[in-house]
């Protein structure tokens, strides 16, 4: 088991990765006298019973909610039900929320979490392979509006998070090459030998070995938790953890929630980010091409379909213009300036927004 410290002062909380099935069941579970278990109904079939046991097991009285899986639970409504659901089973604020499985989990229970009675005790159990490495790291929480994405939320740290990676096992394939977006990300960003790592091991990564994949997640939530110990909301460098976000957020918003996955947003996303950054950052083309082939060579999109894209330019940008990055109306984007260092905040011209596009949909 690896165990990385997000320090925080206070708020400093440990993010614990293994694997259940070499004999860490659920790794150290902390104490609480009433728990709310959040999930939706795929993950609650394969892991909800086992959860319930291990939280039951230190003594807490526990209720568990199975929500519809998918992007559009993360909204307001299911928040309102979710803080209700807390107040029947008559939690305080000593009681924990617990959060198991991907994104929408996390960040659904993490802003109950935050809400509830002005804030109570929050514990991360993420079985995605986007949620290790990203969302149920960090303290960020929220849901979407029908204006844009993770509209509404909060930073609430958790208290710690649970990485058991032998949950990826059962992870849909289309599922786990979308997180692989999120890895990919902070070997651009922050680690040109995540990159050379990432490459040389693409087929292990494939036949989803555990103990590269131990490796990976331990390496990235390093990289994150460094990241957050160093800016916790997000005043300066923890934005380079939105490489590939600013298009990624308005592609989601303009196919429809749920059309596409986040981790197959962000990849065009960074794609389209990386030809941006040789037009506007002075990132070097081979470097540019190399990432983007590391994205392919992971399985993810590295290009929109072009029935319609050419089309689609105004819808996005429109989108991009509501993003929470962006300043009266502008996009702010982050670009790389190497393989291994970026840079958040980076306005660009509209021409060159648009003429990038156009050459990259083709």
């Amino acid at each position: 088991m690896r165990t990385i410290r997000v320090q925080l002062g206070e708020r400093s909380y440990e993010i614990r990765i293994g694997r259940s099935d070499a004999g860490d069941e659920w790794f150290a579970l902390p104490k609480t006298d009433k728990a709310l278990l959040v999930t939706d109904q795929t993950v609650d079939g394969l892991y909800g019973e086992r959860a319930e046991r291990a939280w039951r097991a230190t003594g807490a009285d526990v209720r568990r909610i199975a929500l519809p899986p998918g992007e559009q639970t993360k909204s307001m409504s299911t928040l309102e039900r979710l803080c209700e659901c807390a107040a029947e089973h008559g939690m305080d604020r000593a009681a924990l929320v617990v959060a198991l499985g991907g994104g929408v989990v996390g960040d659904l229970a993490g802003f109950l979490a935050a809400v509830y009675m002005r804030g109570i005790g929050f514990w991360q159990m993420p079985t995605t392979l986007l949620a290790m490495v990203d969302s149920a790291v960090g303290g960020k929480t929220g849901v979407n509006l029908p204006q844009g994405k993770n509209l509404a939320g909060a930073f609430h740290q958790p208290s710690g998070v649970t990485a058991d990676v032998a949950t990826l096992a059962s992870l849909p394939e289309r599922e786990y090459v979308s997180g692989l977006a999120e890895v990919a990300k902070y070997g651009v960003i922050r680690d040109a030998e995540l990159v050379t790592a990432l490459e040389n091991g693409a087929e292990r990564l494939a036949a989803r070995d555990p103990a590269l994949l131990e490796d990976i997640v331990a390496r990235c939530c390093q990289i994150k938790a460094d990241i957050v110990a160093g800016d916790e909301r997000e005043a300066g460098e923890r934005a380079i953890l939105n490489f590939g976000h600013t298009l990624g957020h308005a592609l989601e918003k303009t196919s429809g929630y749920g059309r596409l996955s986040h981790g197959e947003a962000v990849a065009l996303g960074m794609a389209y980010a990386l030809r941006l950054s040789v037009a506007a950052a002075g990132l070097l083309p081979d470097a540019a091409e190399r990432a983007t082939a590391l994205l392919a060579r992971l399985g993810l999109p590295i290009r929109p379909n072009a029935k319609g894209a050419r089309d689609e330019w105004t819808a996005l940008r429109a989108a991009m213009g509501t993003d929470k990055k962006s300043r009266d109306g502008h996009p702010r984007f982050v670009l790389a300036e190497t393989l291994g260092r970026a840079r958040p905040g980076c306005e660009t011209d509209e021409s060159v927004l648009r003429r990038v596009y156009e050459e990259w949909i083709g």
